[in-house]
């Protein structure tokens, strides 16, 4: 019994022994992957980030698109031999911006390590790539890492789009998904912000091979292990960007809104407020000076004040109330009433207007009368009875305008 054990065991240590001889020649022999690495070869694992989704407006005119801007990324532990004046001279850095800046690399806490790539400078412009790319083997451990930025076809819908920029410390703690990195570039306000998950695609990686001095000398094993990024998804909104550029030209030194409303659809074919900005200002590298300025201006050009202002309905809702009393046949567009101001005042000069003229006028008077007719329309005997009915049928109808 003690010899069939010693057996079984002395056959499985034999199988254990021929698996790994097995594997070792398979290493050694067949598979290029170590000899690669063995020529002083480096492997490093490179994100791709995706196009973000183009924004166009209802007749298909391209808004927002993306221009390619370039990131400094740095593997501490590849850095040697480091010149630190022959770089600031490079890159346009003082001593002090560049101890800042590897004191802020290191201080990334659960992000930080030495072993893989960390964003030393962002958003780089192709100007600043143009400049530097040529010294880059000079300063083994640094590599430019390719990417987009936002771009406007013009300073349209700024409000209405937002702006997206580098996701912040606080957002990324917060963050549950895992999705987004130190460095990603999210939606911050706006239609930007609103359609994020749609529009920021999904990010890829690739394997690339670089020697002790940083140059590339290719993909690892052609590819095999790399992922392609996925773009976000284009939007197509139901602005009209002809009628935007429109209301800005009307609204230019004027602090307000106007929102323009497809009835049939409810869709929104404009929406501009006054003062506004030039949302390019709040992309590249001029980001946060820009921010700040912006955000101080005692006319707070950030306040979106179509969605976020409070107005008073006033003249607007006699527009609902003209469309009721039609409805309801107490008038004709030819209704003509005088504009008497014994009981309710009324502004400019008018007198006797037809439906037109005291929407044109905004007519006070007309529309007490208007009323007037509408809850007493004399369909019951009782007076207050029928005030009752009338009330309730011209509740009916301004509800229907989404009022209340």
């Amino acid at each position: 019994m003690n010899e069939g054990r010693r057996e079984i065991v002395q056959l499985v240590f034999a199988l254990v022994g021929i698996v790994f001889l097995v594997k070792l020649f398979f290493v050694q022999v067949l598979d290029n992957k170590y000899a690669e690495l063995a020529d002083g070869n480096a492997i490093l694992r490179e994100v791709e980030y995706p196009f973000r989704g183009l924004i166009y407006d209802r007749n298909n005119k391209l808004i927002v698109y993306n221009t390619p801007e370039y990131d400094l990324n740095v593997v501490m532990k590849d850095v040697k031999n480091f010149d630190s004046l022959r770089f600031c001279a490079v890159f346009k850095l003082t001593q002090e911006e560049l101890r800042a800046k590897f004191k802020e690399v290191k201080g990334r806490k659960k992000q930080y390590s030495p072993f893989k790539p960390m964003l030393f400078l962002n958003q780089l412009s192709h100007v600043d790539f143009a400049r530097v790319q040529d010294h880059l083997d000079e300063f083994p451990g640094f590599y430019i890492q390719a990417r987009t930025t936002r771009a406007y076809q013009s300073p349209s819908l700024a409000n209405a789009l937002g702006y997206v920029s580098e996701i912040s410390k606080d957002n990324l703690a917060r963050d549950q998904s895992g999705i987004y990195k130190q460095g990603d570039y999210v939606g911050q306000s706006g239609i930007e912000a609103f359609y994020e998950e749609q529009l920021r695609g999904k990010r890829g990686v690739r394997f690339k091979l670089r020697n002790v001095k940083g140059i590339e000398k290719g993909t690892f094993k052609n590819g095999e292990y790399d992922t392609l990024s996925i773009p976000g998804a284009n939007l197509y909104t139901g602005i009209d960007v002809d009628l935007q550029q429109y209301g800005e030209f009307l609204m230019q030194g004027k602090a307000g809104s106007i929102v323009a409303i497809e009835p049939s659809s409810g869709e929104i074919l404009s929406l501009v407020s006054g003062p506004s900005y030039d949302p390019s200002l709040l992309t590249g590298r001029n980001y946060s000076s820009n921010f700040k300025l912006i955000s101080n201006d005692t006319l707070k050009p950030l306040f979106n004040r179509p969605l976020m202002a409070q107005y008073r309905p006033g003249s607007i809702f006699k527009i609902a109330q003209a469309m009721t009393a039609l409805q309801e046949k107490v008038i004709t567009p030819d209704t003509r009433i005088r504009c008497d101001r014994s009981i309710i005042n009324c502004h400019g000069a008018h007198s006797n207007e037809d439906l037109r003229g005291a929407i044109a006028n905004s007519c006070n008077p007309y529309f007490h009368n208007v009323l007037r007719r509408m809850l007493n329309k004399g369909v019951v005997n009782d007076p207050f009875e029928d005030t009752r009915v009338g009330l309730a049928e011209w509740n009916k109808h301004i509800l229907s305008f989404g009022f209340g």
